[in-house]
């Protein structure tokens, strides 16, 4: 993040003045950095791909950061942080439809 903006994500919304906090990247329970934007943890599944690997591993909150997500760019959810309005529902709130299909 630079001065709450994040630069590296070109449709990414500015942050600075929403009154929603920065959140800094996580360790979650599989020693995965969340949240870093480079996505080259050395536990990440990403990254120890193989035939075995269930991809439901990485399904969950646990794998989404709060505020460095590529969810942000969505067109919703820049309009919520420009009118300052903090987000009220969940993340993936459809069951089995990919609604971000496209958009990164």
């Amino acid at each position: 993040m630079i001065d709450e903006t994040m630069p590296h994500q070109i449709s990414s919304p500015s942050f600075k003045n929403s009154g929603i906090e920065i959140k800094p990247p996580f360790i979650n329970e599989h020693g995965v950095v969340i949240g870093d934007s480079f996505y080259d943890s050395k536990n990440s599944p990403l990254n120890n791909w193989s035939v075995e690997t269930d991809p439901a591993i990485m399904a969950g909150d646990e794998w989404v950061h709060p505020t460095n997500d590529i969810g942000w760019n969505t067109a919703e959810n820049i309009e919520l942080v420009e009118s300052k309005k903090t987000p009220n529902g969940a993340p993936f709130m459809h069951p089995t439809i990919d609604v971000s299909k496209g958009t990164d």
